[in-house]
């Protein structure tokens, strides 16, 4: 801590570390720097086990390490200007691939018990905003597209029932009929993401909890957002995005 504030009433000390993710952790600034620059330039993650080894610290520390590197890819939530696609995805494992227990407690078909995640593109920019949503009802849809999409923008979407009436200039493609582009009417720009975060998941870390998932998309749509920029500028932005986003180990493993 070698700083000190110069103000009689306050005269605490402080570090480049401070209200950062960096706050009162013991690992050097070079492991920060390497676990940062793993997980920017490995497009679908690493895993905990593979940080773990690589940097010579226990799978926990590597684990709290990569969630708090996640928090600087929090989404701002800025209103994409457009033309904007959404759609939404599916997170969880099959259903015949879990304990019969659970299986038990499922009732109904298809997106039962999976993780839900909204997302939309701007197709001037190519950027992705995501976010994870309780159930991809019509309310909570339509508030998606309302905070996500500016009003003059154009929206497209599939002709899912809940995507009826949002509040935008609106057109949509009949994926029941087999059509999947009609003109300018489509959304394959957002589907084309969703691969993405589905391979980080089955890949890297086989299973999400629904309490980590949006940290998790917020790293997927953050690199993909900066992908066309240098990696020493896609972690220097990370850098800069740290400030004021500090994890403590108590608010992740809460409610665990």
């Amino acid at each position: 801590m070698p700083y000190r504030c110069r103000e009689r009433e306050c005269a605490k000390r402080f570090s480049v570390r401070t209200k950062t993710p960096m706050e009162s952790s013991k690992l050097s600034f070079q492991v920060w720097a390497i676990a940062l620059y793993q997980l920017t330039t490995n497009f679908k993650s690493v895993s905990s086990m593979k940080l773990h080894r690589d940097l010579g610290i226990t799978q926990k520390s590597a684990w709290f390490l990569a969630h708090r590197l996640r928090e600087a890819w929090k989404d701002h939530g800025a209103q994409l200007s457009g033309p904007v696609e959404v759609d939404e995805m599916y997170m969880g494992g099959l259903r015949e691939n879990m304990p019969k227990a659970k299986r038990k407690t499922l009732k109904g078909r298809g997106a039962v018990g999976k993780t839900v995640v909204a997302g939309a593109k701007d197709r001037a920019t190519n950027r992705i905003s995501a976010t994870v949503v309780d159930t991809p009802d019509k309310r909570t849809m339509h508030r998606f597209v309302k905070e996500r999409s500016a009003p003059g923008a154009k929206v497209y979407t599939d002709d899912y029932i809940v995507y009826r009436g949002i509040p935008r200039d609106h057109d949509t493609v009949r994926h029941a009929d087999g059509e999947h582009v009609r003109g300018d009417a489509h959304a394959q720009g957002i589907a084309s993401f969703w691969p993405l975060p589905k391979r980080a998941h089955k890949g890297t870390f086989h299973k999400i909890s629904a309490k980590h998932m949006q940290r998790h998309v917020n790293e997927c749509f953050g690199k993909h957002n900066v992908r066309t920029t240098d990696t020493i500028d896609q972690m220097s932005g990370v850098v800069t995005e740290m400030n004021g986003r500090r994890l403590t180990y108590s608010d992740l493993v809460s409610g665990m």
